[in-house]
């Protein structure tokens, strides 16, 4: 879900509390959506995220650390030009709108003290960073928007900054009672029609605060004065400050919702866990969520590349499969034509067909065989002779393609497998390298001077055990053929797609079962098994994989293992930094 005003007043309120005073010391923009500011203060470091992503817009404090580009984008550099080492002097928000202002006093070239704005509009795919000089004149933003993107509203450099327009609606801060225009609606439709500044999670939670259940119409209640005295409470805490801020996961542990209010309507089918600010809250719910999104986001061009190349393997194989069964008749055109020939002496010529002695059976019984008119006797049995040569060959070639056509199917399901587990775009950039290094796709050119990250594996320590785990093909081969000895101890999935997963072992060797339990979890939860339970991990020391010979990357074979049935665990905990 999105913020609404009451998580925005929240925050703010919280931002201001603790960086009034404090000073811009980096700048960072590690997405080209999404600005970091590094703040100073006189007790504390905070790292304040003010994304305009369309899927997660949000402003808070974070501890995630990411990976910024080696060179800065040219709003990042703006920025620093303009904020950096610069003073904040408040943070607000504006008109109980989802839009938050920090100000920022700083020192020009001239060394005259100057007064910048930086806004952060929370609205979904309208989410934009502005910064404004002191007349609220736009200096730049991280999304410009244009005639051709809007006709009603343009946010370019040099034009004065407008709020964004506002809804016919009215404001919670200033809602006196509650009218029902529609008796037939919800009443939590109701409200959103109505209110401005309220998510529908608010609106469901102050109907059931006052009746008891949602989805309740006007016209199943006489009364609408509880409603009235829930939405004026809301309305009278947050002039308070009076919030609650918390974070609801299902059964499974999947965050699902966050809001700055406590949130009853779910009674006991969610879990909701409190925290003492909604920064905290906000970091919670967004991190995983927006890392993953990103991801995706990321990784569309190599899945949607690799899923035309399986679908074209996949419609070749459905081919070379007809093609070896219809090649299996060879026999079939050889015993034709040598019967044509021992008989053609009984053959008409320009006959459609004859019935001819079958010399191969044991009876000498008669077999008729189908003739073109339009050939001799002697032209028709070559013309069978033709088609068993043509369906020998093409049953020895189709059964080659066929067998590298399953390999490269085998190959791409993995690698796609391989694109779930990436945690970071140096991870999707080793798989679109290797894609390219096998001839599936065709190599991007780098920038000159410039050197992609390398993609590491993942790193866990359980009971003192050093755990790897490889995130694609090329660093699943290179971990369990040249990282590991062969007396460490190798995980994968049972016939599924998935990570190796090695057991690094020192001079201890006597591996506990909880280790081996952890090892064979990890296994699971990085492979296409991921949702299941009791997945099978078959498990042996290094010494007994192979790689076939000219083997595709990832690929390999062992023997004497022993397998284990585990539910897949990510032992996010054990993560080593």
């Amino acid at each position: 879900m999105a913020l609404d005003a009451l998580a925005v007043k929240c925050l703010t309120d919280e931002i201001k509390n603790a960086v009034s005073g404090g000073r811009i010391d980096k700048i960072y923009q590690p997405e080209r959506d999404e600005a970091v500011l590094l703040i100073r203060t006189f007790t504390e470091n905070y790292r304040l995220v003010l994304s305009a992503n369309a899927s997660n817009p949000r402003m808070h404090f974070t501890k995630t650390h990411k990976t910024n580009p080696q060179t800065a984008p040219m709003f990042c550099m703006l920025l620093r030009k303009h904020l950096a080492g610069g003073k904040i002097t408040d943070v607000r928000q504006e008109g109980f709108e989802r839009t938050a202002v920090i100000d920022v006093e700083s020192y020009n070239e001239l060394g005259d003290l100057t007064v910048k704005h930086l806004i952060i509009e929370i609205m979904g795919r309208h989410s934009n960073i502005i910064m404004t000089d002191a007349d609220m004149l736009i200096i730049d933003c991280i999304k410009r928007i244009d005639i051709t993107v809007s006709s009603v509203r343009q946010v370019l450099p040099g034009m004065k900054y407008e709020l964004p327009p506002k809804q016919d609606k009215t404001p919670l801060p200033e809602i006196t009672s509650v009218t029902v225009k529609n008796r037939e609606l919800p009443l939590e439709k109701e409200l959103l029609s109505q209110i401005s500044g309220i998510s529908p999670l608010t609106a469901r939670e102050a109907v059931y605060r006052a009746y008891g259940r949602c989805g309740i119409c006007a016209a199943e209640c006489a009364d609408l004065a509880p409603l009235g005295r829930e939405v004026k409470r809301l309305a009278e805490d947050a002039q308070k400050d009076k919030f609650t801020p918390c974070v609801l996961s299902d059964a499974s542990g999947k965050l699902t919702e966050f809001s700055s209010i406590d949130i009853r309507q779910y009674e006991n089918a969610y879990a909701v866990r409190y925290f003492e600010s909604m920064n905290e809250a906000i970091d919670e719910f967004f991190t995983g969520r927006d890392a993953s999104e990103r991801m995706r986001q990321k990784s569309a061009d190599i899945v949607k590349h690799i899923h035309t190349l399986l679908e074209r393997a996949y419609k070749k194989r459905v081919i070379l499969t007809q093609t070896i069964k219809d090649a299996s008749r060879q026999d079939e055109y050889k015993m034709k034509g040598d019967i044509i020939t021992a008989n053609l002496y009984a053959i008409r010529e320009g006959s459609d067909s004859a019935e001819l002695v079958n010399y191969y059976s044991e009876d000498q019984s008669l077999v008729r065989v189908s003739l073109d008119p339009s050939l001799t006797p002697q032209q028709n049995a070559q013309r069978y002779y033709k088609k068993y040569r043509k369906a020998k060959t093409a049953k020895t070639e189709a059964a080659a393609q066929s067998e590298q056509n399953d390999i490269s199917i085998q190959y791409l399901e993995s690698t796609l497998a391989a694109v779930e587990n990436c945690t970071s775009e140096a991870d999707i950039n080793a798989i679109r390298a290797e894609l390219a290094e096998q001839g599936y796709m065709k190599r991007s050119s780098a920038k000159k001077g410039q050197r992609a990250a390398a993609s590491k594996p993942l790193h866990f320590v359980v009971s003192g055990f050093d755990i790897y785990v490889g995130k694609n093909n090329t660093q699943n081969d290179r971990l369990t053929l040249k990282f590991a000895n062969s007396g460490d101890i190798w995980f994968h999935t049972k016939q599924i797609h998935g990570s190796h997963v090695i057991i690094k072992l020192g001079t201890d060797k006597n591996v506990p079962d909880s280790v081996l339990t952890a090892a064979a979890q990890l296994a699971a939860f990085y492979s296409k098994a991921r949702g299941s339970n009791q997945v099978p991990v078959d498990y042996t020391y290094v010494k007994n994989v192979k790689k076939p010979n000219g083997a595709k990357p990832g690929m390999v074979i062992y023997e004497t293992y022993k397998t284990l049935y585990v539910t897949p665990d990510d032992h996010e905990k054990e993560k080593a930094q």
